[in-house]
């Protein structure tokens, strides 16, 4: 699933970039950033075109990025002019403690089985307290769509995910797409909490 997802994003980098890198990300930051301190660490996990690292940093946090294609984290790195490390999110590693994960759109790309193991993995960086955003499309099961492979998630089998982790819900809700033309497609969103 993950060298599928990977090709995917090798292939169509300048695309998904130009796709994604306008996308308004308020309404979400507005209800995570505000319980992070204010120029706290963050990581963001499978960080994509960079959009949400460049915000982040504009607004004072201290920002950590990573994610899986190589000519996506070389395109984040120039959009936000910090250097964006090469890995998946069962091989990432880092010293530092964040106040916060943010991990949009990205770990549905984590097979089903392996969920659970990332989870705690990355939830091994986050500060006591430290929060956790993610999120995944609406529904059940791994699906295959346009060249990539989805895990899709509802509160239930989200839930599943995390009993073995120190991770707790915090928020959970539900949005449309953010992207003009696909309000219609549903998103679990859960902001968690280390115990």
């Amino acid at each position: 699933m993950q060298s599928t997802n990977l090709q995917y994003y090798e292939n169509n980098a300048q695309n998904f970039y130009d796709s994604t890198i306008s996308v308004n990300m308020d309404t979400l930051y507005q209800k995570f950033l505000p319980l992070i301190p204010a120029g706290g660490s963050i990581l963001d996990a499978g960080c994509g075109a960079g959009r949400d690292s460049k915000n982040f940093i504009e607004l004072g946090f201290d920002v950590a990025a990573f994610d899986a294609s190589e000519k996506l984290a070389l395109l984040a790195s120039q959009l936000t002019g910090k250097k964006v490390d090469v890995a998946l999110f069962q091989t990432y590693k880092n010293n530092k403690m964040f106040d916060a994960i943010w991990a949009c759109a990205s770990l549905l790309h984590v097979p089903l089985k392996d969920l659970p193991a990332v989870f705690l993995s990355l939830s091994k960086m986050l500060k006591p307290d430290g929060l956790f955003y993610c999120s995944f499309k609406y529904g059940a099961g791994e699906v295959a769509r346009n060249g990539r492979v989805f895990t899709n998630l509802d509160e239930d089998s989200f839930a599943q995910q995390i009993k073995n982790s120190p991770l707790s819900i915090n928020k959970q809700w539900k949005t449309g797409d953010l992207r003009e033309g696909r309000e219609s497609e549903l998103w679990l969103n859960v902001i968690l909490q280390k115990d």
